[in-house]
């Protein structure tokens, strides 16, 4: 059993998160002796990573308010023996730090999943060292377009406009555009150095490989279908796998965009 559990934590790596995590850790500038907060550790990357990489004489501290993910991330702690690295649940909108305690603190698609930006903006710049830097990424409206062109077209065929709403709604609330995290950020005490937009492509056989995907099933099926009236979701999910896989036909696959951007700040 422990062998089984020594590769679980080998293996740690999720898809989704690895582009922006990469990017990230291509950004953060290395040092000695500094603490580090990673904030949304999620199941330990890219926070496991920037601690083995700073080594021991640094201290990471991630923070995740799921008990899930801090029960995972204490094992891989553990069976990897990184004492550097430690996980506290907690939400980012009460950073359980005194100020001016953090010399780096990274968020990779952690700030576009916080329940209020502003507030863990503000706490970011009170737990951050004068001249300590912030490294976030996150994802762009356009994720995921080739979907949600399909999904609207197919509501509005229906008139279906209050769902129209609640995807565009739904769309902002999670995956705002650059300019609007410039202006946050800056808002917020922190000096910009660079702004770099990337992405990568997730590819498909056919709708219905995507649609099953386990990834899109647990992230994205909830949202997607809370923005329908009862009763709907089989006819309108119905109609998306047959227009998605009309496309995979026509392009010889289904290409989904994800476009994401990487900040690196500074506190003023």
């Amino acid at each position: 059993m422990k062998q089984l559990n020594q590769f679980a934590v080998y293996d740690e790596l999720p898809l989704w998160s690895a582009p922006f995590g990469l990017t990230l850790l291509d950004t953060v500038r290395m040092a000695k002796g500094i603490n580090i907060l990673d904030i949304g550790s999620g199941g330990g990357f890219p926070m496991l990573e920037l601690a083995e990489r700073f080594g021991n004489s640094c201290q990471i501290f991630g923070l995740d308010p799921s008990e899930d993910s801090v029960a995972m991330i204490t094992e891989k702690i553990t069976l990897r023996n990184i004492p550097q690295a430690k996980i506290i649940r907690g939400l980012a909108e009460k950073i359980p730090f005194p100020g001016q305690f953090f010399q780096l603190i990274t968020a990779n698609n952690g700030l576009n999943n916080v329940k209020n930006e502003d507030t863990v903006l503000a706490e970011c710049y009170r737990v951050s060292d004068i001249g300590g830097q912030l490294v976030c990424t996150m994802n762009l409206p356009h994720t995921l377009t080739e979907f949600y062109v399909i999904y609207e077209q197919i509501l509005a065929e229906r008139k279906m406009m209050e769902s129209i709403e609640r995807l565009h709604q739904h769309i902002f609330e999670k995956r705002k555009p650059v300019d609007y995290w410039k202006d946050k950020i800056t808002r917020y005490g922190f000096s910009i150095n660079t702004i770099n937009v990337d992405g990568f492509k997730l590819r498909f056989s056919d709708g219905k490989s995507f649609l099953d995907h386990y990834f899109i099933r647990t992230a994205f099926m909830g949202p997607w279908k809370a923005i329908l009236p009862e009763g709907r979701e089989e006819e309108i999910f119905s109609a998306l796998t047959h227009e998605l896989d009309i496309l995979a036909a026509e392009k010889g696959e289904l290409v989904m965009s994800i476009p994401y951007v990487c900040f690196d700040c500074i506190k003023r």
